[in-house]
């Protein structure tokens, strides 16, 4: 059975290894160079030269799919790091220290969750422009309700344990009990959030430049390359089904990952 329940762990583990693994290379080598344009080979099938075909301006899909990897991390990362920094400050000074401070934060947090995420992004961007800075900003931003409220129930559930209550008897400091003794046993829902938080954080770039609001030229993206890709569907199904691929594979494997990570965290409790 605990074979069974970490199956989805490792699945996850594996694909977004192999993505960090191509994304990684992608850094310093990909088959062809993924602006350069061969109007002679348009829309061309999967080959050995080119194993993804290549898209309406002749560029190799599967060049353009490994540098569209850095974009898809770097906005993850960052807009997960932001939602965490700022959901863990607030989470945290809200369950530990409760009383009016709890109250200000949970009616914000209130605020922000009953507006939905994509549209609060859209009018962020709208505001202060497209581009991947905004975007990460906005998606980061986006996410900070959700860290918020994990940290705060853990905070809630483990300030009233009696090691954390000992080390107030003791005379230890706010900062000592946070990060010392209530930070290392609630970091596993926060793990989970952070992973769940990263595919969601993908897929609302994805639909961003989709939309055009996004990661703009020459930044590759997925999202746009999705939308290039949409009117040539009939004539090049490549094109679509693997840029596509690309962005469930990586939403799928942090999703597996978090899955995993909940088991593991069911288990010890």
């Amino acid at each position: 059975m605990r074979k069974t329940k970490s199956i989805p762990f490792h699945i996850g583990v594996g694909l977004v290894g192999a993505l960090v693994v191509m994304m990684l290379i992608s850094i310093f080598y990909t088959p062809h160079v993924p602006q350069a344009m061969d109007s002679a080979n348009r829309l061309a099938p999967p080959s050995l030269d080119h194993p993804f075909g290549t898209d309406n301006f002749g560029r190799d899909i599967l060049s353009r799919v490994m540098e569209g990897s850095q974009t898809a991390f770097i906005i993850g990362i960052s807009s997960v790091v932001i939602g965490l920094v700022f959901g863990f400050i607030l989470g945290a000074c809200a369950g530990y220290f409760g009383g009016w401070l709890d109250e200000i934060i949970s009616r914000l947090m209130d605020a922000m969750f009953a507006f939905p995420g994509i549209l609060l992004a859209i009018m962020l961007i709208a505001v202060f422009s497209t581009g991947m800075t905004n975007t990460i900003i906005a998606l980061g931003i986006m996410s900070i309700p959700a860290f918020a409220r994990i940290t705060r129930s853990s905070f809630i559930q483990y300030k009233e344990y009696d090691f954390v209550k000992a080390s107030i008897a003791k005379g230890a400091g706010s900062f000592r009990i946070i990060f010392h003794h209530i930070l290392p046993n609630a970091i596993s829902p926060i793990l989970v959030a952070a992973a769940l938080s990263f595919s969601g954080a993908i897929l609302s770039e994805s639909g961003l430049s989709y939309l055009g609001l996004g990661v703009q030229p020459p930044e590759p993206s997925w999202g746009r390359m999705l939308k290039e890709a949409q009117p040539y569907i009939d004539s090049a199904p490549w094109y679509v089904v693997i840029t596509g691929m690309a962005i469930t594979l990586l939403v799928l494997g942090f999703n597996l990952l978090a899955d995993g990570l909940r088991d593991k965290q069911d288990k010890k409790v």
